[in-house]
């Protein structure tokens, strides 16, 4: 294997925990549809989201804080709130930024939320998706994630429309779901890291 591909994670640079799940978290209805707390880059798919949002009165039933700027570090608050958002919310969306795979990902599967992807490459020469039908986020659709992969925002209100109808109890078998696949990808990608250090630098030190 010429290339290990490793996931992007959460963003311990910004402090954000590791989080333990409670029985709250699986169990308790949650207040908000859907969550975006991030960045809104100019010309950028994010504008047609906030648009999208609003036109159906979405952003009313969904924790929406956007910001012009992007922002290096969390302050204590903004994560709080951060973390309030994906707590409280049944879905995040992930719309692609800078790149395609973003820690907003791997932040609301901590939390239970399930992500809503932007299906979609990014600038670059990172793939191709006309000749890889698997790229971008090859990895996670590898092992199967139990995510939303929508190619355009224009398909968010019918995904918000169905979220409405699910009764909580499905609701918790899907956190669960989500929340036990996350910890197998966490585990299975470890072990697969561990074989592939031992198989390319500690191979010809076994006596």
């Amino acid at each position: 294997m010429d290339v290990f591909q490793w996931p992007l994670g959460v963003a311990t640079y910004r402090n954000f925990p590791v989080v333990e799940a409670n029985w709250s978290m699986l169990h308790n209805e949650r207040p908000y549809l859907c969550n975006f707390v991030g960045t809104i880059y100019e010309n950028s798919s994010r504008q047609a989201l906030m648009n999208i949002l609003k036109q159906d009165g979405n952003d009313k039933l969904c924790w929406v804080s956007a910001r012009e700027q992007w922002q290096p570090q969390e302050t204590n608050e903004s994560l709080k709130n951060y973390q309030d958002a994906l707590r409280q919310s049944d879905l995040t969306l992930c719309p692609a930024g800078v790149n395609t795979e973003c820690y907003r990902i791997y932040e609301a599967c901590s939390y239970g939320s399930v992500p809503v992807v932007e299906d979609v490459m990014t600038a670059g020469s990172c793939g191709n998706s006309s000749v890889y039908h698997n790229a971008p986020l090859q990895l996670l659709k590898s092992m199967n994630a139990p995510f939303i992969f929508i190619k355009n925002w224009k398909e968010l209100p019918a995904i918000l429309e169905k979220e409405k109808t699910i009764i909580l109890q499905e609701k918790i078998q899907r956190r669960k779901r989500l929340l036990h696949w996350y910890q197998n990808f966490k585990a299975e990608l470890k072990m697969r890291f561990i074989n592939i250090v031992e198989s390319s630098f500690l191979k010809n030190n076994k006596g």
